[in-house]
C-alpha cells in the first residue's frame, strides 16, 4: 500500500511540472528547453527592435565595455568633427570600457547592377563613395582596435582623395597590409562590404536622420549629448566597476 501511495505521490508530482511548463510556453513564449537549461552566462545577445525603437539593441554583461557603433560618412564634416574630437579622445583615455563599430555609408543608397554587382549614390559625391569603401576596407584589414581608429582618423581628415588618403594614412600609423586593403578596394569585396555598411544603416532605428550617428549598446539616446561628450554618456551606462569609477569620475 506504501509502494502504492508513493506511485501516485510521484506521478501527481509529475503532472503538476509538466502543466507548469506547458502554462510558461503558451502563455509567456518560453520554450520547454529554455525553461529546463538554465541560460549561461555572460552573454552579449542582440536584440531587434521595432517601431519606433532602434533597430539593434544589446542586453551588455556586467562589467563588459559598450558597444560604440558609430555610422558616418568620409566627407562629412561633422563625422570628421565627432570621430577625431570625440571618438578618437574617449579611446585613448577609456579603451576598457569601450568596443568600436564603424559603419562608413551615412545617407547614401545602393543599386544592384543587372551583372550582379552594386553602384552607390552617395550624399557628397561618387569620392565620398570612393573614400567609404576605402574605409570599409581598411576597418575590415586592420585587426587592432587602436590602429584601426587612428588609420580612419588619419584619413577621415583630408579624404578628397582617397587613395593617397590610404597609403598617406598607411605610412603614418606603420600599417603593413595596404596592398591588401587596395586589392579589397579594387576587387568585388570592397563593394560587398560597403552594402553590408548599407544594410546595417538603413536598418537602424528610429531612421537616421543625421550624419554621424551614434549608438551606445544599440540605442541611440540623446544624441546631442552624445555627439558632444561621448565619454560622459559612455559612464553613464558603463556599470559598476573600479574601472569605470577610476576614469568616470571627473566626466560625470
Amino acid at each position: 500500500m506504501v509502494s502504492q501511495t508513493r506511485k501516485r505521490i510521484l506521478i501527481l508530482l509529475a503532472v503538476v511540472v509538466i502543466l507548469f511548463l506547458l502554462i510558461r510556453y503558451v502563455f509567456f513564449g518560453e520554450s520547454l528547453e529554455a525553461s529546463i537549461v538554465p541560460a549561461a552566462p555572460q552573454l552579449i545577445i542582440p536584440q531587434q527592435q521595432h517601431e519606433s525603437h532602434d533597430s539593434q539593441n544589446y542586453r551588455r554583461a556586467p562589467g563588459a565595455p559598450v558597444m560604440v557603433t558609430v555610422f558616418y560618412e568620409a566627407l562629412c564634416p561633422d563625422s570628421k568633427h565627432f570621430i577625431t574630437k570625440q571618438l578618437v579622445p574617449a579611446f585613448k583615455e577609456a579603451s576598457v570600457l569601450m568596443d568600436t563599430r564603424l559603419v562608413p555609408y551615412g545617407k547614401a543608397s545602393t543599386m544592384t547592377n543587372p551583372d550582379g554587382t552594386y553602384s552607390f549614390d552617395c550624399q557628397h559625391g561618387q569620392v565620398e563613395c570612393e573614400a567609404n569603401t576605402y574605409h570599409a576596407c581598411t576597418i575590415e584589414a586592420v585587426q587592432d582596435a587602436q590602429a584601426r581608429l587612428d588609420m580612419v582618423a588619419c584619413m577621415i581628415r583630408d579624404n578628397r582623395l582617397p587613395k593617397e588618403a590610404l597609403h598617406r594614412c598607411a605610412k603614418q600609423q606603420n600599417i603593413d597590409n595596404v596592398d591588401l586593403i587596395q586589392k579589397c578596394f579594387d576587387s568585388s569585396h570592397g563593394s560587398e562590404l560597403l552594402k553590408l555598411n548599407g544594410d546595417l544603416t538603413h536598418a537602424l532605428r528610429p531612421s537616421i536622420t543625421f550624419i554621424p550617428t551614434i549608438t551606445l549598446d544599440g540605442y541611440q539616446g540623446k544624441q546631442a549629448l552624445i555627439l558632444k561628450n561621448l565619454l560622459a554618456e559612455i559612464c553613464k551606462i558603463a556599470g559598476d566597476n573600479e574601472k569605470a569609477d577610476e576614469i568616470c569620475n571627473q566626466h560625470i
